[in-house]
């Protein structure tokens, strides 16, 4: 089976759970991302928290591309839950 298909997560009960819980660290993510971003933004208009509004900037990118690896690590994670006859027939041609 392919990793980023829609239905990967929603096989079994534990797949489910599994996939709601990255989807909630996908969501914090993404929220902290957005937070630190604003933050720098409001930052920026003082010039004494510049160095630090620079430093939001850098977290939030590094949450930004914190998101694909995560997604990533999902996709492996569930497909190590899954149908291993599938990827033993793909192996074996």
């Amino acid at each position: 089976m392919p990793y980023f298909q829609r239905d990967r997560g929603t096989r079994t009960p534990s797949q489910r759970k599994l996939y709601a819980l990255y989807e909630l660290a996908y969501t914090l993510i993404d929220v902290s991302a957005a937070l630190l971003f604003l933050v720098g933004s409001i930052m920026f208009f003082y010039n004494a928290l510049e160095t630090p509004a620079i430093w939001c900037f850098v977290a939030g990118s590094a949450f930004f591309a914190f998101k694909p690896i995560l997604r990533i690590i999902r996709e492996i994670h569930l497909a190590s839950q899954g149908d291993f006859e599938d990827l033993a027939q793909r192996f074996n041609g």
